[in-house]
């Protein structure tokens, strides 16, 4: 009895340590308006086919480590993380507002850029295909070379959030909004990177005509990019921040 106690404590320690140990994107506040978002618990409500809320944020299965290695980068699960799938829902934010990102607390991970993309759905985001999704980064920061401090730093000294700013320019739709974190603090080694990606639907309106041409999610990354494999333990004097372009709008 006591053998079969140890193991079932065992086998609930192997899967609900990872589950605490990595970070995710819970809530988020638009409009002034706070919208909960993916939660770990509505992983074991589906498997148990038990009713849960409806979120903007897209379900994903990371139940591991929490994060996407480089050797992903042109898989899938890149885009909206592992195994990621439509939300149910949306939220709405006006063209040339913030969204602040709300993330789980504590971060272990204090080394690396903060990005935020929105890709146009065309359509319905909750059943779009998100192989076909083209995300345009519109917020990106890596590290103050003054004072050495990562973004993800930043983030995690304001209470695990993290602000985007919307362009007034965008155009009003359904987007797939993609925020993360890259925890380099293993990006001497090739493969090192952690990418922490997150969806959401959200809602933008306003009076913005600009439709900027994205990237695919499968080609916003190399494992061999400089600000993805580098030494972060020197004094930086230059970082190249991963991913396309900023657009600004």
């Amino acid at each position: 009895m006591v053998f079969l106690l140890l193991k079932v404590v065992t086998i609930f320690g192997f899967f609900a340590s990872p589950a605490l140990a990595h970070g995710i994107v819970t809530g988020i506040v638009a409009n002034g308006i706070y919208t909960q978002g993916w939660s770990l618990d509505f992983y074991y409500d589906i498997v148990n086919k038990v009713a849960y809320p409806t979120t903007p944020g897209w379900y994903e299965d990371a139940l591991d480590s929490g994060f996407i290695p480089p050797s992903e980068y042109q898989d899938p699960n890149i885009i909206c993380h592992k195994d990621g799938r439509n939300a149910n829902t949306t939220a709405t934010v006006a063209a040339g507002s913030t969204v602040e990102f709300q993330w789980t607390q504590p971060w272990a991970h204090n080394i690396g850029p903060m990005l935020t993309y929105v890709a146009n759905c065309n359509g319905d985001c909750e059943t779009v295909d998100k192989t076909t999704l083209e995300f345009v980064k519109i917020d990106e920061s890596g590290i103050d070379f003054t004072t050495q401090e990562w973004a993800s730093g930043v983030m995690i000294a304001n209470n695990g959030s993290w602000t985007s700013t919307v362009p007034k320019s965008l155009a009003p739709g359904h987007y797939v909004f993609r925020h993360e974190t890259i925890a380099c603090h293993g990006a001497s080694t090739l493969g090192g990177a952690q990418n922490y990606p997150f969806c959401l639907n959200i809602d933008v309106t306003g009076f913005g005509t600009a439709n900027p041409e994205g990237t695919l999610g499968v080609d916003l990354y190399n494992e061999n990019d400089p600000g993805i494999y580098f030494n972060p333990y020197v004094t930086l004097t230059n970082y190249t921040i991963p991913g396309p372009v900023l657009w600004t709008g």
